[in-house]
């Protein structure tokens, strides 16, 4: 009945006294029951000692009356009834056929507890939970002293972990669940003295203090119930088992496992469909992990699921809380708590699905909590799981689509999740499930310079800045870690390919052509891959193609003398989707290709340094869109992707010259990269630029109304043909743009002159017009597009 999982010492455990055994019965069977196991000596049997037994009620009022006050010290221990499902294939789990009898397998009702009893004595079993002589709660509890109610609670709640515990060594760790967590959390003296402390800087009573805390306790603590878990999992498998092959990592499983032991764990995913909690969820729950608690947004807090999802550990915190204090305070407790508890958590710090394919930027609230939690000392560590979840097709990205160029996004209710469960009816291949290398939290924080991490001492002033530096660079490398371990699937290869030909149809043959090169970059730098080798051979690339054909992103002519495919008419941002889900593995590619178009229009002695130039103004330009490595990380990585071009690179340019053949090199390489990956950003970023360019310097931008606008005259810009493709006009493109000109300082007037801010926005128009020519000359050096280039 400790707070800690290790049994008690044996010194502790001998020669007691006498034994208060804490009954935990729902009924007069249960009752009996145990009464008949402790009559047959089942406490000697277990725990090896004669003393006589005292039943007593594992109730707050009977516990505080009877035990609390004791002068000796009984040996404590917590006893029940467990009553399980039937075995099935040898798991006993609740399925629906349970119900019939009309109550739940795993707390029958008393006439189906008599009729267990003759006719499936196997379905129960007396369970004990680990003991605690009395002074051992006391001193664990020395918050209670001269409160014995508050003690009494403290003992009731120790005795129903203790059996939890004892019944999870029995059904597996795949149930554990939380009890008594708001009374517990009401309870605690640090808690408490910080609602006193609220109620003081604020000024309301601590009465109402209280209250606030309370409630927003029992809004927020989600509920878990082995039953609903068991129900609510096989009523949601269908929703993916039937759409995609799960191929999950089950190395990264084992690892995660064994670190689980001695650590909770912070599954922190990759978010592309409102699936991605049941694929993952369903993963750990085949494998006994422990119910992750998932932080969810308000907008699936509709019935049914609203009520079902915190039954199965959904945790829903309001989107908005301000300066509410009192729910701030209530929001970091529970995480703590939770943490502590060494409960799992699972949240999408992206903030919500990606509309382009590409992980979005991260959110930092909820990494804030579990930082405060680290720096409060009252958790050791907490290991954070970054976890890609990629599909090969994905049947909701037509609605995602549709919000990228400004449709309306349709609320979640009950006629949206019909529908949705119905478009997920249609088969969409794999989804791939990776596992990245588990991080440090503590120490993460500590490298990234988080002050109270590592015990320094910083000005006040300075405190803030490194805690949020800390955390914003703990996130960045949690993105990483997604993108490292994400794979290149067959769809994201195929789209990369026909996107990069403009308003062209390819043949299989053409297109297997244009692919086999990059296939084999992907091979030298051994990247993550789904199952790639279907597209190496002319039938393998026939299914792909009548696969995205179906799906109705590729459109195909068979008229002629053999079939041609190219990007369907109004599908370019599904099929954009597609690639970005694996783009972050060809930037530094594309970054090289236009460093070196760039270099090779500067002087002889000058090139390296223009092109270093180049490419360090490129990642400038791309840092909202991708997660770059420090300059020094980053210079290492140009090289490496240069020398994948020329390996006698270095030779080369010992005269400080690029080469007069590296455009041919490039060539020989077989692909190009920049068009197909970064025109649709750089593209987008030249409709936000010249509309800034447009605006009076002097007025103030209202940033949405700023996208509302790009959409629109994107939209123009698109039929001019002064954008390349569709994909471009996206407000989730448009909306990182905006970031970027705000990063640089063109949106707010400043004390400089209206005329340098206009002279401003009117210089990175110019460049990305540039940047932009550059890019249509890379696209003619890439042979799948010569014929285009004629």
């Amino acid at each position: 009945m400790l707070d800690h999982d290790s049994r008690l010492p044996e010194a502790a455990l001998t020669a007691p006294q006498s034994v208060v055994a804490l009954v935990d019965a729902a009924s007069p069977v249960e009752r009996a029951l145990v009464g008949h196991w402790l009559a047959e000596g089942g406490i000697t049997q277990e725990f090896g000692t004669a003393a006589p037994v005292t039943q007593l009620d594992l109730d707050p009022a009977a516990v505080t009356t009877r035990l609390v006050g004791r002068n000796d010290d009984p040996l404590v221990v917590p006893v029940r009834v467990l009553w399980l499902p039937p075995e099935r294939d040898g798991v006993r789990r609740t399925t629906f056929s349970d119900l019939l009898t009309l109550t739940n397998p795993r707390k029958p009702n008393r006439l189906m507890q008599r009729r267990l009893l003759s006719k499936a004595p196997d379905r129960h079993l007396v369970l004990t939970g680990q003991p605690a002589r009395l002074s051992e709660l006391r001193a664990n509890n020395p918050g209670s002293a001269g409160a014995p109610d508050a003690f009494g609670r403290a003992i009731v709640r120790a005795g129903i972990v203790a059996l939890e515990r004892a019944e999870r060594a029995v059904i597996g760790d795949r149930y554990k669940v939380p009890r008594l967590v708001v009374e517990e959390i009401l309870d605690s003296p640090e808690f408490l003295r910080r609602l006193d402390a609220i109620a003081e800087e604020t000024g309301v009573p601590a009465r109402e203090v209280y209250r606030r805390a309370e409630k927003g306790l029992r809004e927020l603590v989600a509920a878990q119930s082995r039953l609903v878990s068991d129900l609510f999992t096989q009523a949601m498998r269908p929703v993916h088992a039937s759409t995609w092959k799960v191929d999950a990592d089950e190395s990264g499983l084992d690892r995660l496992r064994s670190l689980n032991r001695r650590y909770p764990l912070v599954f922190l995913p990759s978010h592309r469909s409102y699936v991605d909690a049941f694929v993952l969820g369903d993963i750990l729950a085949r494998n006994d992990f422990p119910p992750n608690h998932v932080v969810g947004g308000a907008n699936l807090k509709f019935w049914p699921i609203g009520p079902i999802a915190r039954r199965t550990g959904t945790v829903f915190i309001r989107r908005s809380f301000g300066d509410d204090e009192v729910y701030k305070a209530v929001v970091e407790e529970y995480f703590a708590y939770l943490l502590t508890k060494r409960f799992n958590l699972e949240w999408y710090f992206e903030g919500g699905r990606t509309r382009t394919g590409k992980l979005r930027p991260p959110r930092y609230g909820l990494l804030n909590y579990l930082a405060a939690a680290l720096r409060s000392k009252r958790i050791d560590d907490v290991m954070l799981v970054p976890v890609s979840i990629t599909y090969e097709r994905l049947n909701e990205i037509g609605a995602i689509a549709d919000e990228q160029t400004g449709g309306r996004k349709q609320p979640e209710g009950l006629t949206w999740l019909a529908r949705y469960v119905r478009n997920q009816q249609h088969s969409a291949g794999r989804v791939y499930v990776r596992f990245g290398t588990p991080l440090s939290a503590r120490e993460r924080l500590a490298a990234n310079g988080d002050p109270l991490t590592v015990h320094s001492n910083p000005p006040p002033e300075r405190t803030l800045e490194l805690e949020h530096l800390a955390v914003q660079r703990l996130a960045f490398e949690v993105a990483v870690g997604i993108n490292d371990v994400t794979p290149i699937t067959v769809n994201a290869l195929t789209t990369l390919v026909l996107l990069g030909v403009h308003e062209r149809a390819l043949t299989r043959g053409e297109l297997c052509a244009a692919i086999a090169p990059v296939l084999g970059y992907i091979q030298r730098r051994n990247l993550p891959s789904g199952e790639l080798d279907a597209l190496r051979d002319d039938h393998g690339l026939a299914v792909v193609l009548e696969q995205l054909t179906v799906a109705t992103v590729v459109t195909v002519y068979r008229g002629g003398l053999e079939p041609v495919y190219a990007i369907n008419a109004g599908a370019h941002l599904e099929a954009a989707f597609y690639r970005n889900s694996a783009v972050h593995w060809f930037v530094n590619r594309a970054i090289l290709e236009l460093s070196i178009l760039t270099a090779v229009e500067a002087p002889a002695g000058d090139q390296l340094r223009v092109g270093w130039e180049a490419a360090f103004r490129l990642r400038d330009l791309l840092k909202f869109e991708f997660f770059f490595p420090e300059r020094a990380e980053f210079t290492s990585q140009i090289t490496a992707e240069m020398l994948l071009v020329d390996p006698d690179w270095h030779q080369r340019t010992a005269a400080g010259t690029v080469g007069s053949d590296i455009l041919a090199r490039l060539a020989e390489s077989g692909f190009m990269m920049a068009h197909r990956v970064l025109r649709s950003f750089f593209d987008a970023q030249l409709v936000v630029a010249e509309r800034l360019a447009a605006h009076d310097p002097m007025a103030e931008i209202d940033k949405k109304a700023l996208i509302d606008e790009c959409l629109q005259v994107g939209k123009q810009m698109l039929l001019q043909q002064r954008l390349h493709s569709p994909e471009s006009v996206s407000s989730e493109l448009f909306g990182s743009a905006v970031k970027l000109a705000d990063n640089h300082g063109l949106l707010t007037p400043s004390d400089d002159p209206a005329a340098d801010l206009a002279a401003r926005r009117s210089g990175l128009a110019a460049e990305l017009r540039a940047i932009g020519q550059r890019i249509s000359r890379a696209a003619t050096l890439d042979p799948s597009n010569r014929l285009e280039a004629l």
